[in-house]
């Protein structure tokens, strides 16, 4: 019995998660909707939470999804709703670690 009323938490999770990301993805399009055609950006913010619906290009996918110089790891989405990893930063940072490790150990991190 512990594990159908488990089963039914997560789905009820699930189904509020799903409500949640559906409402704001609704919102974020009556948003633009709602403005004259020649002040739609198909991009901004509802409820704190970044869009964009223009069509990706591929400076734009780099720039959100490898800029190992930007600070942050988690960025506005680079299209779509909410917000992307910028895998860039986390391999610096990790190659960082990696290399204060070897350092500290007195070893080269490729020669092992």
């Amino acid at each position: 019995m512990g594990k159908k009323s488990k089963k039914k938490r997560m789905g009820r999770f699930e189904t509020l998660l799903v409500g949640a990301v559906g409402g704001l993805l609704v919102a974020s399009v009556i948003r633009e909707l709602r403005r004259p055609a020649t002040d739609r950006s198909w991009h901004g913010t509802v409820a704190g939470v970044p869009y964009d619906y223009r069509p990706p290009t591929v400076d734009r996918l780099r720039a959100t999804w490898w800029a190992p110089e930007d600070d942050r790891i988690v960025q506005r989405t680079a299209y779509g709703l909410g917000w992307d990893l910028n895998v860039g930063r986390v391999v610096r940072l990790a190659s960082e670690a990696v290399s204060q490790t070897a350092a500290s150990n007195g070893s080269s991190p490729d020669r092992g």
